[in-house]
């Protein structure tokens, strides 16, 4: 029940964001860009999540990155990352000076949630190239969730990472990064995992998803959220609880889109031709769905209810 009041708070403090069935969103989560080392997990899938990014901001969308977007557990200098990826920060760079972007914070990059951090590390960034200081995300403000509203018929959609109330990666996410940064990263390169992590424990996560969907259930309200790396899209009659999935999967990455008022589940993966050429596919797995099809009468939030 802890994860379901901590979701409750999270949504009372959700920063608004308009939108219609003229918007196209797309959300990722759980990228961990990383340094480019043998622990980076991203490091594999970096050219995908490249060509993805970039059809989407050629294509218009807004990008919601849902939580965990770098992994500052392993790599507490932000400098690092940049300098390991800077092709990847030109192109968010282009959706936040566009207005296109929105970044949440999750347990693995929770030194967002510091206004001084964000504004030391993300608004300016030093270029190795030109050897100065540059501009990166000039006034960003990191959120721990949004609320999307319809402007037409107020339909609500919550966007969280989905870490609340998980113990060891909300209440003691300090102890956890610690043994991250300093025993896991390096337990990590001969193929250890970290044990308290949701997307290496099946139990851990299906009791992570019962809650995402107790809230959603009790609210009327569609969740879409990361951080257990498993990416759901929900069948006609279920909650109405979208996961992202992730950009560290072996096969590929995941992401929700919300286009024209209609909702999709994507992969992006490599393919090859049959010359034995390859290219990176985008394939639908999911809808779309209209997002009209998860709004409940009871669309709407009660404050003062008992947990």
């Amino acid at each position: 029940m802890r994860t379901v009041s901590k979701l409750d708070r999270a949504f009372m403090e959700a920063f608004p964001v308009p939108f219609d069935d003229r918007s196209k969103l797309v959300f990722f989560s759980d990228i961990h860009r990383g340094d480019d080392s043998l622990s980076d997990d991203f490091g594999r899938n970096r050219h995908i999540y490249y060509h993805a990014l970039n059809y989407y901001y050629q294509n218009d969308f807004t990008y919601v990155e849902a939580g965990d977007g770098d992994e500052l557990w392993e790599n507490p200098q932000f400098q690092r990352i940049y300098n390991s990826h800077p092709s990847i920060f030109d192109l968010l760079k282009k959706f936040h000076a566009a207005h296109r972007m929105h970044i949440l914070y999750g347990n693995h990059n929770m030194q967002l949630r510091n206004e001084n951090y964000v504004k030391a590390n993300l608004e300016t960034v030093y270029d190795d190239y030109t050897e100065d200081t540059a501009d990166l995300f000039p006034g960003i403000h990191v959120h721990e969730a949004i609320v999307l509203k319809h402007r037409d018929t107020g339909q609500e959609i919550f966007v969280v990472h989905g870490h609340q109330g998980d113990l060891f990666n909300d209440q003691f996410w300090r102890f956890s990064c610690i043994v991250v940064r300093f025993l896991w990263r390096y337990l990590h390169l001969v193929g250890f995992r970290y044990a308290a992590s949701p997307a290496r424990s099946r139990e851990k996560r299906h009791r992570l998803e019962k809650h995402y969907q107790k809230w959603c259930s009790r609210h009327g309200i569609s969740l879409i959220c990361g951080h257990t790396h498993r990416p759901k899209f929900p069948s006609p009659g279920e909650p109405a609880y979208f996961n992202c999935g992730c950009c560290i999967h072996p096969r590929g990455i995941h992401c929700i889109e919300i286009v024209y008022g209609k909702i999709y589940h994507i992969t992006w993966h490599m393919h090859s031709k049959r010359d034995g050429s390859l290219y990176i596919k985008r394939t639908l797995l999911k809808g779309p769905e209209p997002i009209i099809n998860f709004c409940s009468e009871t669309s709407y939030y009660h404050f003062d209810e008992e947990e």
